[in-house]
């Protein structure tokens, strides 16, 4: 675990919201701020725990899941460069509401929530940007919902598969750090069922299996079954 200066890491030039903050800003923040690193299959924090802290992932890839019973989870989204994970702890959280863990090797910038609410307050500039850059994960969310809720398994499955090879994680690779239960995870559905819609998918030419990989070969279909079911 060890200091570093926001103006010589990652932080600022992966958040450009940071380029919103004044000097005497960024040493306010550089000062209530701790760079640590995570091995692959570190927790990060745990659902349930104190929130003291956001964090900002400076490298890796992190799953965030919610722990839905004793053996059961749903996994809401991957945390990348330049992601924040906790942030509603800015707004008053006390407790983590989901748990990260680390799927490859991870470095994140953890900042001081009451630090970051300091900075909210002050600049508004700052603020608008920093909270727009997590409005995305919404519909994550929404999609998740409506999965549960509304989709079929093939449908299920065809959003999770949708989400996990979208423009963001395009040059990850990401199938390669995830069982075939995170992604049956994703789609909320059982992992024989997930295996079995996937040889399906395959026999259907809408993807490719390779190992552990997954390359969608026909994305309309895949939206279509994303969308019908």
């Amino acid at each position: 675990m060890s200091n570093f200066s926001i103006s010589n890491s990652g932080c600022e030039k992966i958040a450009v919201c940071f380029h919103d903050l004044s000097p005497q800003e960024l040493d306010f923040i550089n000062s209530k701020k701790t760079d640590v690193t995570y091995l692959a299959g570190e927790m990060l924090f745990k659902q349930g725990a104190f929130a003291p802290h956001l964090l900002l992932v400076l490298a890796g890839l992190v799953k965030v899941y919610l722990q839905t019973g004793n053996d059961k989870q749903v996994n809401l989204f991957l945390g990348k460069e330049g992601d924040f994970l906790a942030f509603p702890s800015v707004f008053g959280e006390p407790i983590y509401n989901y748990s990260a863990v680390a799927l490859t090797d991870v470095q994140v910038c953890m900042i001081d929530k009451e630090s970051m609410q300091h900075i909210l307050r002050k600049n508004a500039e700052f603020a608008m940007r920093i909270t727009s850059r997590n409005c995305r994960n919404e519909s994550q969310f929404l999609s998740i919902i409506h999965n549960i809720t509304y989709r079929q398994m093939r449908g299920k499955l065809a959003s999770a598969l949708l989400y996990l090879s979208n423009n963001d994680f395009q040059d990850m690779n990401v199938f390669q750090y995830l069982t075939r239960q995170d992604i049956a995870n994703f789609a909320s559905i059982a992992t024989e069922s997930a295996i079995k819609f996937l040889k399906e998918f395959e026999k259907e030419k809408i993807i490719v299996l390779s190992g552990k990989d997954i390359h969608i070969l026909d994305r309309k279909k895949m939206e279509e079954i994303e969308k019908w079911g």
